[in-house]
């Protein structure tokens, strides 16, 4: 097999950056922004709704164990 000639080294590069540019090209049309805005609210919607969960589970957690130690005596309750 015989190594790259000049010539085909050439176009080799230029395939490469025309590659490079074509790609830079069609990533960065509005299409792809919208979606990387889009995909970003999405995200920090998400993160916002997991730490209210998180917070939730936290209050939910204390009020078992609250329970658990002062556990109500059902047979003295008054009518």
């Amino acid at each position: 097999m015989d190594p790259f000639t000049l010539d085909q080294w050439v176009m080799t590069i230029l395939a490469f950056i025309l590659g490079l540019v074509l790609g830079g090209y069609l990533f960065a049309s509005t299409k792809w922004k919208r979606r990387y805005r889009d995909e970003a609210r999405r995200t920090a919607e998400l993160e916002t709704e997991n730490k209210r969960l998180h917070r939730e589970a936290g209050e939910m957690e204390s009020l078992r164990h609250a329970a658990v130690k002062h556990p109500v005596d059902r047979d003295r309750t008054t009518l």
